[in-house]
């Protein structure tokens, strides 16, 4: 499986809630994560996608720490079998 068939897979399953999904674009904000992810209710995440068994480099672990320091719910996923949960946790009021 290839980093792009996560991400397409996430893409769905946040369609499937009624969300969206763009890709985050930041020029001149080198590592920061691949998909904002908007749910319904204003919830709002972060997901860094990679094929499975792959790491986020140090420039990537960084910034997302930057965007967790914020406030903000953020998350590897490497695998279709995290989506699930990735989205539930985006999801909840908690």
């Amino acid at each position: 499986m290839r980093e792009r068939d996560v991400e397409r897979a996430l893409v769905k399953a946040v369609r499937d809630r009624g969300g969206m999904c763009p890709k985050w674009v930041s020029p001149g904000l080198d590592g920061v994560p691949d998909r904002i992810v908007l749910l319904p209710g204003g919830r709002i995440g972060f997901v860094e996608l990679k094929a499975p068994g792959e790491r986020p480099r140090a420039l990537q672990i960084a910034r997302m720490e930057q965007i967790r320091r914020l406030g903000y719910k953020v998350f590897v996923c490497d695998g279709k079998e995290l989506i699930g949960g990735i989205l539930d946790e985006i999801g909840d009021e908690g």
